[in-house]
């Protein structure tokens, strides 16, 4: 088993993805803001390779230059001092100094935790799925590790109606956990924690969040090929339906929707997707009913869930104009989303044998597809093989992207 990342080498890595730098711009920026004299670029870059895994700790030198570098104090990089709970150096998470009180004070007694402590915590936890969004799993997951053994102590102090908001976010922190190892293609972890998620979410009596899990789950088992399980889970989901917003039985229906559509079912997958889409919109009418972690649901966002049935079922047509209609509504900073429907977009394109635009948006999205998303790549790598079919001299110019980016 790899041992846990330091948090201050999350840190570390941290501050360079949020900032859209590779290893190679950071390399640039401690040479710009050096006094004197540093290796050449590609040694840099593996002192740097081995700062942000934890393999070494910079020393006195180095850890001033990555802080002149990132524009950072030192305490916020590589220490605690900014908040007492590990989290990334965001001018949005540091506390005031009568919350800073409180929230130290709970952590020294968690039965003295209150409802500022908890509204901080889930506000930390709103950043932290944002940010997300932009430098991918691998930088927040030791961070958001080491935040959930404080909110379980804390969860543990909180008493009356106060413990079961604090039991939630506890689940909220277990479901992100979990969306997190999937994400990063660990998924036995990622099973384990949807399970814990769910457990606490019944406990705290969230049911909106209970059925995430387990729509959260059905995506898990999408993604690993087995459709069977999917539509179960997402069936499963629906149980919750009249304790659960438009969103959240939105995304039951989708998932089931998107199941069939694995085991080849169109008129049922078209059909829940058609019932998916309509709860949507419902959703939209008033998007400050669902729960927060719904923050990134939209119709643009559905309209690319079902570009990726349609190219289940091989309707390369179909597949590229939901994947372009929603692509287009999606932020810049959604790098890792747009990663991976700008594959799948791709590979639409090449299942209807348009080398030319495959290639182009395959190029688009490769180097974020390798920092970001893992199964973007292997999206990537299935419209080079489709391309490859064909002759296409695109197949080579893919691949040899990819593996310079992997470098």
């Amino acid at each position: 088993m790899n041992e846990p990342v330091p948090l201050w080498a999350a840190r570390l890595l941290a501050a360079r993805k949020t900032r859209g730098w590779s290893q190679r711009d950071l390399a640039r920026e401690l040479a710009r803001v050096s006094d004197k004299p540093l290796p050449e670029v590609d040694s840099l870059i593996r002192r740097i390779r081995g700062h942000e895994t934890g393999e070494h700790r910079p020393d006195a030198f180095y850890t001033r230059l990555y802080c002149a570098a990132f524009d950072l104090a030192e305490d916020q990089l590589f220490g605690t001092a900014t908040t007492p709970v590990p989290a990334l150096a965001l001018p949005s998470l540091a506390p005031d100094p009568d919350l800073y009180e409180r929230i130290t004070r709970a952590i020294e007694q968690p039965n003295r935790v209150d409802l500022a402590t908890v509204q901080w915590l889930e506000h930390c936890l709103a950043e932290h799925r944002r940010i997300e969004d932009t430098i991918g799993s691998r930088p927040l997951l030791p961070l958001v590790h080491a935040q959930l053994s404080t909110v379980a102590d804390l969860g543990r102090g909180a008493r009356g109606q106060l413990a079961d908001r604090a039991v939630a976010v506890l689940a909220q922190y277990a479901q992100f956990i979990a969306w997190m190892c999937h994400d990063s293609r660990q998924h036995a972890a990622a099973l384990a924690w949807y399970d814990r998620s769910h457990a606490w979410a019944i406990e705290a009596g969230d049911s909106c969040l209970a059925a995430t899990t387990l729509n959260m789950r059905a995506h898990q088992a999408w993604s690993l090929g087995d459709p069977h399980r999917c539509v179960r889970l997402a069936e499963a989901s629906r149980w919750h339906d009249g304790r659960t917003t438009p969103g959240v039985q939105g995304m039951a229906a989708q998932m089931a929707g998107r199941g069939h559509a694995q085991l080849g079912d169109a008129n049922a997958a078209r059909t829940l997707l058609g019932e998916a889409e309509d709860l949507i919109r419902h959703a939209a009418e008033c998007p400050e009913d669902e729960p927060p972690w719904m923050y990134f649901y939209d119709e643009g966002w559905f309209l690319m869930q079902r570009g990726m049935a349609e190219l289940e079922l091989g309707d390369g047509r179909r597949a590229a104009d939901y994947l372009e209609r929603g692509l287009s509504t999606l932020p810049d900073h959604y790098r890792r989303d747009k990663a991976w429907y700008g594959a799948c977009l791709a590979r639409a394109q090449a299942m209807q044998g348009d080398a030319e635009a495959t290639t182009i948006i395959a190029m688009g999205v490769a180097r974020d597809a390798v920092a970001l998303n893992a199964y973007a790549v292997i999206e990537l790598q299935r419209a080079v093989h489709e391309l490859a079919e064909m002759g296409a001299s695109g197949a080579k110019t893919i691949n040899d992207t990819l593996r310079s980016a992997m470098c």
